[in-house]
Formats: structure tokens, sequence, C-alpha cells
């Protein structure tokens, strides 16, 4: 596969979907707005890096070298409240809270990004940019005499190409200020307020404060990609005003900044957006409760088009447990019939991804602006085309849709099995007790005499009963195998 064959991807300025052609062609830059670490990740936090991950992982896939960076917010005004409501220093808050999101990315099998700038550690360069902008003639010290720095919005007359706004007919600015010019002014730099700790102040040409939210940005991303660069990613709600005033100063610096603008859907809970100032958000670690495993809400995560919203109600884990648990089931009839030693099943386990058995229909999917959930449909007819073929006993067409469903799953990265360091395959499992494994086995045992007897009824009451322990079952031709939940 050359790398960005057929891809196709959504523009979110332009308002079209594209034939995706990176700068350099096999290699792909992309920049992503990561979290404001004012406080633990939810659902919608995940949702958003995992969308970027699997564009990463779909673009290495066809043979681009990628480079993915996604910022850290680690200054802001709500990190400075919330650790002053809780009596801690800024700084720690803001290193706890990200550690929290790295937890949570790799629980649900996030590679690290390449790069992860902290908005703390290129103070520098923001004021370098601010400086350009004001020599440009597009930014302006506030009028007040204060340290406040603002972008001149009436200086840049393609304010409000991102979001196909014009100027006069955007609401109110971010903030009501003296020594703004006009509403729509942003703040570039914000001048220390009493009260704020020493430590959030940092000393510039227009006096100590500390950077506004937009800046951080593009001062990250090019320095990071520099000032020309592929893609550039974050949620839908920061589409207006950070992308838009980003796109702003960045263009009005002189940069040719991102060919693509990409935005994910956000999550809602019962239809209405999940956010904290309205109590209805599902943290991270509300889920991983419900799948202390992760993978089920990585599963749950990739069930809508990125650019559409995802719904989360209760049941949406159990329903992803479910798919989880065909291809657990899937994979182990097929081994079961093709691969029955053990030397044979990590040998299918290790094996290295191969594009080339990829079924066209999953490949065509992810090409086309990464349908996600078209590529999962793909996936489960793999499932059910192999099921038929292990009840047939047509080992090689069981091994077909085997090899096509392990390579699916790895793209997508809901593959349920490893091996350890010593090449021995593994199944995932709940701990059981020695009286659950007894009663389990004595049930099982149960359940094939009665099938013997022909006594279905006794025997679907026996299944019945072991469903309802969290056993699932996979009968073949001469033996039942069980695993918990």
């Amino acid at each position: 596969m050359s790398a960005n064959s057929g891809l196709s991807l959504y523009d979110s300025k332009r308002q079209e979907k594209l034939p995706f052609k990176s700068i350099v062609d096999g290699v792909v830059s992309l920049y992503v707005c990561g979290p404001t670490v004012q406080s633990a990740p939810h659902a919608g936090h995940l949702r958003s890096a995992l969308v970027y991950d699997l564009m990463r992982s779909w673009l290495s896939a066809t043979g681009n070298r990628v480079t993915l960076v996604r910022n850290v917010t680690d200054i802001d005004d709500k990190i400075l409240e919330n650790a002053k409501q809780q009596s801690i220093d800024w700084q720690v808050l803001a290193k706890q809270m990200q550690q929290e999101f790295s937890v949570a990315y790799a629980k649900i099998g996030l590679a690290p990004a390449t790069a992860e700038p902290r908005a703390t550690a290129h103070i520098e360069g923001m004021q370098a940019l601010i400086a350009r902008l004001i020599e440009r003639g597009h930014a302006y010290q506030a009028t007040d005499g204060s340290a406040n720095v603002y972008f001149d919005t009436g200086s840049w007359a393609a304010y409000g190409e991102l979001t196909n706004q014009k100027l006069d007919d955007m609401d109110g600015g971010e903030e009501t200020a003296a020594g703004k010019r006009t509403p729509h002014d942003f703040a570039l730099w914000k001048a220390a307020k009493a009260g704020e700790p020493e430590t959030a102040s940092w000393p510039s040409p227009w006096g100590a404060g500390r950077p506004g939210w937009h800046i951080e940005c593009s001062a990250m991303a090019t320095d990071a990609l520099g000032e020309h660069f592929d893609i550039h990613g974050g949620g839908l709600d920061l589409r207006f005003p950070h992308h838009e005033n980003e796109l702003a100063q960045s263009r009005a610096a002189g940069f040719e900044y991102a060919n693509h603008w990409v935005h994910n859907g956000l999550v809602n809970s019962n239809g209405t957006k999940m956010s904290k100032s309205l109590g209805n958000f599902v943290s991270a670690a509300d889920l991983f409760v419900q799948d202390a495993r992760g993978l089920a809400v990585r599963y749950y995560l990739l069930t809508a088009h990125y650019r559409a919203n995802l719904e989360y109600h209760d049941g949406v884990l159990a329903e992803a447990k479910a798919n989880i648990r065909g291809i657990e089931s899937f994979v182990k009839r097929a081994l079961n019939l093709i691969a029955p030693s053990l030397d044979s099943v990590s040998g299918y386990l290790q094996n290295e991804f191969d594009f080339d058995l990829l079924p066209a229909e999953f490949v065509a999917a992810m090409n086309d602006d990464f349908n996600v959930p078209a590529a999962l449909a793909v996936l489960h007819e793999a499932l059910r085309a192999g099921n038929s073929a292990v009840d047939e006993s047509n080992a090689d067409a069981a091994a077909e849709q085997l090899n096509a469903a392990i390579m699916m799953c790895k793209v997508l990265n809901v593959y349920p099995f490893d091996v350890s360091a010593s090449g021995e395959a593994t199944w995932p499992t709940a701990e059981v007790s020695t009286d659950l494994r007894n009663k389990i086995e004595k049930l099982v045992t149960d359940r094939l005499a009665a099938k013997a007897a022909k006594d279905f009824a006794r025997a679907d009451a026996i299944r019945e009963e072991l469903t309802n322990l969290g056993v699932t079952l996979e009968d073949s031709a001469d033996k039942t195998n069980w695993s918990v939940n």
C-alpha cells in the first residue's frame, strides 16, 4: 500500500471531504489540542485522544511516518482556581492531573504521542510570537497601560475563515476588559493579577503575566512541526473561538500553518453535551470501574464516526463487552480447529501485521475519512463467516477469516489476546475462586450429560444459569470451553 493512497479526509475549514496528500510524501505531521490539566479526564477527553491515535495508526499502516504532537495546557485560569479551592500548589495539581491523563490513555491502548509539549516550557517561544504579531501590526499592548496584549481582529481581514463567520456577525468576544480596542480582540498575554501565585507569572517586555490560551498552541505547534504542517485536530467545541483565533494569529504571523483542520464530535449523555459544569459527565475512572481492562471502553469509543457525537447511556459498555467476547469466542474456536497445539496458537498470536490480509472493504472504510463504524461492520462480517466455517469444520476458510479478523483488530487495537515473553498464549479471564470453578465445571458436565440424553430443556436451563454467573460457553464437536467475563 503506498502512502496516502486513496485516503480522503473531511476538512472542517473547507467543509468538504478531500483527497489527502501530505506535504512530504510518506511523512505526515499531526498536531492535536490536548487537555487542560485542571482535573481528572472524562469520557470526552478519552474519545478525542483516541480519534487521533487511530488516525496515526491507519496512516502508519498505509506506509507513512507519522509525527503526532499532543500538547498539554498546564497553565490556565481554571488550573489556578481549582488548585486554590483544593489548597494545593497549581503546579502540583497540573502534574498530578497530567499523570492521570497518561494512565487513562494507556489503559485504552493509546500509544504515547511523538511529543507532548507543556505550555509552561514554551513561554519564550510564545513571547517571541507575540512580539512578531505586534511588529507586523496585528497585536497591541492594552491601552490602559497594563501588561495585557491583544490580537487586533480588525487588522486581519480573513478572521472568521475557519468557522465561515464575518466579524460583524459574531457574538461578543471572550471577555470584556479595559484596554481592548474592540470586544472581539483576544488576549495573547495576560497581566498578572493580585492574589495569584508568583510562580504563575513570567517577566515579559509588556510586564509580568502569562500567555493567553490561544497563543500557546500556535507556539507549540510551530516549534514541534514547523510553520507548515499537515493536520490540526481537536474537539468540535474548540473550533470557535480557540481554533479560529489560533488560525488567525498564526496566519497573521506569516505561517502557512495547517493544511487540514479536523474536528471530532463530542460525547453526549442523554442527548446533552457531557460537561463538568452541567454535572452530567462520566469520568474515565467511572468507565474503568465498569471495565477494568479498558478494552471495552476503547471499543465503545470507536462505535460512532469520529465526526459524529457519541451517546453515553447505561448499557453501552455491556454492549461493547459482548462484542469483545464475540471476537474472543471466534478466535478460540478457530484456533481449536486449525491450531490445536500451543506452538501453533502462539505463532498465530505473534503474527506481524500484514496489510495485505486486510479485506478490501475494511481498507475502503478506513480510507473513507476514517469510517470506523463501517470498518467494524467488516470485522463482524468476518467473525460471522469465520464462525460458519468453524461450524462446517472448514479449516481453510476459518483460517482466512481468522487472519483477516486479527489484522483488523490490530489496526483498531481491539485485539483481546496477548503472548507472554516466553511465547505462551494467554486468554484474558476474570479471576475465579475454587468454589466457583467447581460449580461451573459441575454445571458444564451436567449440561453435556443433558445434551447427550437429549434433554435439551435441561441443557438450556443450565446454559442460562451459567450465563447469569457471567460464564461464556464455546461448544466444539467433543468438548465445551468456558470463560468468566
